[in-house]
């Protein structure tokens, strides 16, 4: 979910619970593995279309590629995590998020948006 109109606190709630539960990438999640999973919590900004990928800022901004009904979405941790580029960056997210290929950010509308993180301490 990208946006909401709901309190924050409800759209948490539901996420959490859909994450643990929903998410077909991953086995649902068991009372057991509670204790050992670190929660991260990442509070988007509101998205903002960029005419220009020089507008993208490596580590500060998250991208949100839509392309018809096709959409993905890498946070700007990503970004740090893999040590991508720009263009690598949009390669990912068109191909292996929204499914619109390679260069398809190339046509699709492109927005940006900062996140706010709260993660467990260890």
């Amino acid at each position: 979910m990208m946006m909401s109109d709901k309190p924050l606190i409800q759209t948490i709630q539901e996420m959490s619970i859909s994450s643990a539960k929903h998410d077909y990438r991953f086995p649902p999640l068991t009372e057991r593995e509670l204790p050992e999973i670190d929660l991260e919590i990442s509070v988007l900004s509101p998205l903002r279309k960029i005419s220009d990928i020089s507008e993208i800022e490596m580590g500060v901004h998250g991208i949100y590629i839509e392309q018809d009904s096709a959409s993905g979405v890498f946070l700007p941790q990503v970004a740090t995590e893999t040590g991508w580029d720009r263009e690598t960056f949009l390669g990912h997210c068109a191909r292996d998020k929204a499914g619109i290929g390679w260069e398809g950010w190339k046509s699709a509308d492109i927005y940006i948006f900062t996140a706010t993180i709260f993660a467990e301490k260890e």
